[in-house]
């Protein structure tokens, strides 16, 4: 066995080894389970054999059509790696580069002597003259740095203590890794062996079938050979004597007339015997049994084992909220993730108005304030970020995302004189784009992926005198005849739809939207054909106040996001509530649903939650 790392920077390059090619990552690409590898290894393997099989777990996985550059690149890996390889070379100058002799980078002709204990800086002579002149407590730099060695020493070592629990923690997760591979080895060997045993009890059963169906055709097949030879017994004993009269008869001998009495006997014989009747197979029937396919077993996931976890800081503004909170509910066990803050910085948001999810589980967030989209993972790792570009010269505020069916986004928002809905694929470039009216109101976006159209909200009209409608739109942007006729309406101001403000479309085809002014959710069908609204204004349970978000889940249940009462609503597909999945939140803007059953909820407090859904 190989010796344990003897430094914390052995043991982070270790991490960051491509288990294949055994070096650094570089350009290092995520499989869809999760593992990591360089590009080019990645790409030796793909040129040999396609799919491409993971080497560390086996799963197999299809690159995407751009090829291994289309997997999407571990960022937070490269940044490891890149600072692991600047603090090398860092290191390195360092050792070679001669002292400077503690000149001072202000007076350079100066040497750093002296040290003022209140702006806790180095100075030369000239530095107490002109800033620091007056200030008590200055002493010799000397004098300073001894008395300041054993706090920063204390200080190293504290930070080096917490580093090697650091080490020890990813040494752990290594070991975990591990196990769950030979698990996961043993549970599908398990799986496999309980297979061939169950094809074989089946072979057995099918061999014993067929045997006795062969029996029966045998016994049914040698009746009807008895009653042919019984048959044709008779048949030629009665051929042969008509044969023998018939040629004496036709050559004039008188030995036919001895003959008559002898044939008179014969056909008298047949003429009294009963003809021959059907035989009376019994052919068997096979019946199934009609039961199912034999269950092999289950897959069980085993509680976790009671263990004293650290309590996460509380959240000052409870954007995470809290999740199942009605009376006698069970309250998950897995933690939600919170992450994001007011900001321009990476991870950070002004406005997360939309959001949605690929099946990759890559976050997309619409950051409205920074105009950008943001993508993290599910853990709320910052991937990467692209501008909303609607031309070479303006970006566009996005006020809500939403995926097609080949993954790529579709982005509606405005600048200060238009509106827009454009197309990006999953790095940012734009594929197509094409003008809206300039409203002066949000929009909602989502895509029916069956048909292949993108439906957006529209509100217009004045503040107290607002009317709402949906749009439906081909990708090139020409609008789509409802089927009451009208171009690109569904007709939904006859139901008085006031402030459509999100909008869904469900597994069936149906298309949802929250109708931010009267404090409900519209359902009508594929076609635009209304069929019903449920909610209301009010906090108690399934009513609403200015509903935002929406979206459905794999049984066609309703989410809803409820600013006005501070948390997230479910309802089945008809409208009945169920339960509030989240409370005692942050105003929520948008929910999305991960096929991997979590649920993904931004808010007004410029931060993402990610809640454990099933």
């Amino acid at each position: 066995m190989a010796a344990a790392p003897s430094s914390f920077e052995e043991q982070i390059r270790e991490e960051l080894t491509c288990s294949i090619c055994l070096e650094l990552f570089t350009r290092p690409k995520v499989l869809p389970c999760q593992h990591t590898f360089c590009q080019d290894c990645l790409q030796d393997i793909v040129s040999r054999q396609v799919p491409l099989q993971c080497p560390i777990c086996r799963q197999q996985a299809r690159p995407p059509p751009q090829g291994v550059e289309g997997l999407p690149d571990n960022h937070l890996v490269t940044s490891l790696c890149e600072r692991l390889q600047n603090q090398a070379t860092l290191s390195g100058e360092t050792r070679e580069q001669p002292q400077s002799g503690n000149r001072c980078s202000f007076h350079p002709s100066e040497k750093l002597k002296l040290y003022c204990k209140p702006c806790q800086v180095p100075l030369c002579v000239d530095c107490v003259e002109e800033g620091h002149d007056g200030h008590p407590s200055i002493t010799s730099l000397a004098k300073a740095t001894q008395e300041k060695k054993s706090t920063v020493q204390a200080l190293i070592n504290e930070g080096r203590n917490i580093l090697e629990s650091y080490c020890s923690f990813i040494r752990g997760l290594r070991e975990e890794e591990k196990t769950l591979n030979e698990q996961k080895q043993q549970r599908d060997n398990s799986i496999i062996q309980t297979y061939n045993k169950m094809v074989q009890k089946l072979k057995e059963r099918k061999d014993l079938l067929l045997s006795e169906s062969q029996q029966n055709h045998s016994e049914n097949f040698e009746k009807i050979q008895t009653e042919r030879d019984i048959v044709l017994a008779d048949i030629n004993e009665l051929s042969a004597a008509c044969d023998r009269a018939e040629q004496e008869l036709q050559q004039g001998w008188v030995e036919f007339l001895s003959q008559q009495k002898a044939l008179t006997e014969m056909v008298g014989k047949y003429r009294e015997k009963a003809a021959p009747t059907p035989v009376q197979t019994q052919p068997a029937v096979f019946q199934p049994t009609g039961t199912p396919v034999p269950v092999l077993g289950h897959v069980t996931i085993q509680p976790l084992p009671s263990a004293t976890i650290p309590a996460a800081p509380a959240s000052s503004n409870g954007a995470a909220g809290g999740i199942g909170q009605d009376k006698g509910q069970v309250k998950p066990q897995c933690q939600s993730v919170t992450f994001g803050e007011y900001g321009s910085e990476s991870g950070q948001f002004k406005s997360p108005l939309g959001a949605t999810v690929s099946d990759e589980g890559e976050i997309f967030v619409a950051d409205q304030g920074n105009q950008r989209i943001q993508v993290f993972t599910l853990q709320g790792t910052f991937l990467r970020q692209f501008p909303t570009i609607v031309s070479e010269e303006h970006q566009m505020e996005p006020g809500d995302v939403a995926r097609d069916g080949e993954g790529n986004l579709w982005v509606v928002g405005w600048t200060e004189s238009a509106d827009f809905a454009v197309q990006y694929n999953k790095q940012g470039r734009v594929l197509r784009k094409f003008d809206l009216q300039n409203t002066g109101w949000y929009r909602g976006v989502a895509v029916d992926t069956r048909r292949n159209h993108i439906l957006i909200t529209q509100i217009t009209g004045g503040k107290d005198n607002t009317h709402g409608e949906v749009l439906v739109f081909k990708p090139d942007g020409s609008l789509v005849r409802s089927v009451e006729g009208k171009w690109g309406s569904f007709l939904w101001r006859r139901q008085e739809m006031k402030k459509p403000r999100y909008i869904t479309v469900d597994g069936e085809g149906n298309v949802l939207v929250s109708d931010n002014g009267n404090h409900c959710i519209h359902v009508c069908n594929e076609d635009g054909q209304f069929m019903f609204q449920f909610g209301g204004e009010g906090s108690g349970k399934g009513q609403l106040k200015y509903p935002f978000g929406i979206c459905t889940d794999r049984a066609g249940n309703i989410i809803v996001a409820d600013p006005g009462n501070s948390r997230v609503e479910m309802f089945d597909k008809t409208g009945r509530f169920l339960k509030h999945i989240a409370t005692n939140m942050g105003k929520p803007l948008e929910v999305a649903m991960v096929t991997h059953g979590q649920l993904v909820v931004t808010d007004s407090n410029h931060k993402v939650s990610i809640f454990p859904f099933y």
